[in-house]
């Protein structure tokens, strides 16, 4: 007998963008800043589709609206950054979760950011940054697919930020799990 019933017949409806935006609120992210320059403008946006995608060679990926001044930013500098939130950075996710918050004439004055290897912005006392090369941009609906290659990279200890349900969570130690090491 097998342990997988297939479920009753029913007429498929086309999956709508609302049902897909209500099932993916229950993914926890992280929550990360996406920056670039173009020129003297600096871009930021909070974004939480990352993801380290290769080591060898070390390469990340990011999602960003495809029509955004930001991902144009990337394309025509051909660098960026990413900046992975620490717990009490819920106002820097805020602002630049913010529509056009994220862009500036020279470096932002309320966010404190540097320039490491490419010369992209990178948060100051993020959790985490990676600096990249731009490799690839590969279409994904909506969005574009940044693919980049890792220049330089660092992260410090700390409880990460967290988006879940709509909201910015934190770690708590009472929901600790010591991990096995598996990992895909």
């Amino acid at each position: 007998m097998s342990p997988l019933r297939p479920r009753p017949s029913a007429p498929r409806t086309p999956v709508v963008p609302d049902a897909v935006r209500a099932a993916a609120r229950y993914w926890t992210t992280g929550v990360a800043v996406l920056t670039a320059r173009d020129g003297d403008e600096v871009f930021a946006k909070t974004v939480s589709s990352f993801t380290t995608l290769s080591l060898d060679p070390p390469l990340i990926s990011v999602a960003v609206a495809a029509h955004s001044p930001l991902a144009a930013a990337v394309r025509a500098d051909g660098r960026y950054a990413v900046s992975v939130l620490a717990a009490d950075q819920q106002g820097v996710g805020r602002r630049f979760a913010t529509p056009g918050a994220g862009r500036a004439l020279g470096m932002f004055t309320t966010v404190p950011m540097h320039t490491e290897a490419t010369g992209a912005p990178v948060l100051d006392h993020c959790l985490a940054w990676f600096d990249c090369r731009l490799k690839a941009v590969l279409p994904g609906g909506d969005h574009a697919l940044l693919i980049g290659e890792v220049l330089a990279a660092d992260g410090r200890p700390g409880e990460p930020l967290l988006y879940h349900d709509g909201q910015y969570r934190q770690l708590t130690a009472q929901h600790a799990m010591t991990s096995t090491g598996a990992h895909a």
